[in-house]
């Protein structure tokens, strides 16, 4: 009867041994799931990287720190870490310099061209010159650029002459658009930069249309599309954005923030931080930059490139400035913002002020070379200025037979029309401001 019991006992014994070392052996197993995420105590719902929680806590936007605006030099134009100097040398440096004063002069001569009634309207780029300039050099000129209506500077850092940005703006027989396009709509095919159109956002869509065309070439290009901080709002920026993200598109989204979406300030666009936020929730890496420190745009623009060219994928930059000048000859910004916001921004914060700074403190410009640069800036953008007014509108006929391959007959029907019409009350027509074409 003893040796059953002990029998019995030694049996139970190794059972509950047994028991024991499974139940650890789960316990292990299911730690181990769990770290490596393959059993359902982790959330696996398509699109989601979450992890389980049991409290009922909302996520507000206001408490968390907001993105940060990446800089090299501060307000005074000193380079504040060295590390982060792009260390171009003195003849680059100088470029964007004069590219920045030769763009803001051109602005105020055509400016005031507009306000005599020379030109029909015009859209200045007061304290932007930084994004157009930084953002420019540190592309290759072969890349793609779809712009908005206020990157002048990008055309102007890849040599568009003046005289061409006077003849689009004079709508003259120099003009490559032959007048039909609004002032200040650009565009150049050997210099990669499609045509501007009026209606914002557009672009957008058709810059990753084009940058997945790139990837499928494989020709180690890739796309840059610029717009405000107003055109995110539009429907055609969020389909852009997702699409270059499903679809891996090299194409680089540089968004200029100057606070105003003609009179509607950031404040009332959005409530979340800014366009910067918008690019994780898509998938797309994102940065945000002082956009008035022009080497901070050229690091950022610079690195963006490089990703979406090495790893097909798209990239946000967030470029925080402000627009100086009214929204374009339409608008009257003293109704919506104070003299006196305008004026601590262009005495403080100036894009052009800063990099002059720190050019001195390099020893590279001086006022002798201001005073000279200043008068032969202004020159060159007076002799192209009196150029281009003194041509002629292109013909009117052109109208008619520049736009289908073959005229149709209702088109030709409509030509000899005005041809009849014109002939005959001539004196009443300033034809002689156009070109004669028989």
């Amino acid at each position: 009867m003893a040796a059953s019991m002990f029998i019995s006992g030694a049996i139970l014994s190794r059972k509950l041994l047994s028991v024991r070392v499974l139940s650890e052996c789960v316990r292990v197993t299911n730690l181990r799931c769990l770290s490596s995420g393959l059993v359902e105590e982790q959330p696996n719902f398509p699109g989601s990287r979450s992890k389980w929680t049991e409290s009922l806590d909302f996520v507000q936007p206001d408490l968390y720190d907001g993105i940060p605006v990446y800089r090299v030099m501060d307000r005074k134009g000193n380079i504040i870490d060295p590390a982060s100097d792009p260390k171009l040398d003195k003849d680059t440096v100088v470029k964007m310099y004069q590219r920045m004063t030769l763009l803001n002069t051109m602005d105020r001569i055509m400016y005031e061209s507009q306000r005599q009634g020379r030109i029909s309207f015009y859209m200045t780029n007061y304290g932007e010159e930084g994004t157009h300039i930084g953002s420019a050099a540190a592309l290759d000129d072969n890349d793609l650029v779809y712009g908005q209506y206020r990157e002048a500077g990008v055309l102007m850092w890849r040599g568009f002459p003046l005289d061409r940005f006077m003849n689009q703006c004079y709508g003259n027989e120099g003009d490559q658009g032959k007048g039909r396009q609004m002032p200040v709509h650009y565009g150049s095919t050997e210099h990669n930069f499609v045509t501007i159109s009026s209606p914002l956002a557009t672009q957008m869509p058709q810059a990753v249309g084009s940058a997945y065309a790139f990837k499928r070439a494989q020709n180690g290009q890739c796309v840059i599309c610029y717009f405000g901080e107003g055109t995110s709002s539009e429907g055609d920026a969020h389909a852009a954005f997702n699409f270059s993200a499903t679809l891996e598109c090299p194409v680089l989204f540089f968004c200029r923030n100057n606070g105003y979406a003609i009179s509607t300030p950031t404040s009332e666009q959005y409530r979340g931080d800014g366009v910067a936020a918008r690019g994780p929730a898509y998938g797309i890496a994102t940065i945000r930059v002082d956009g008035n420190d022009v080497f901070a745009v050229y690091n950022a623009t610079k690195a963006a490139r490089h990703i979406t060219i090495t790893e097909n994928r798209p990239v946000l930059i967030e470029a925080m400035t402000y627009r100086i000048g009214h929204h374009s000859t339409s608008d009257d910004s003293s109704a919506y913002r104070s003299v006196d916001e305008v004026r601590q921004w262009d005495s403080t914060q100036h894009p052009i002020a800063r990099l002059r700074a720190y050019m001195v403190t390099q020893q590279w410009w001086d006022e002798t070379q201001e005073k000279a640069w200043k008068d032969d800036c202004k020159r060159q953008v007076m002799q192209s200025f009196a150029r281009a007014e003194r041509r002629h509108k292109p013909s009117w006929k052109e109208m008619f037979t520049d736009v289908y391959d073959e005229v149709p007959d209702h088109i030709r029907e409509q030509y000899e029309y005005m041809a009849a019409h014109v002939a005959e009350y001539e004196e009443h027509y300033p034809v002689k401001n156009f070109v004669k074409n028989e």
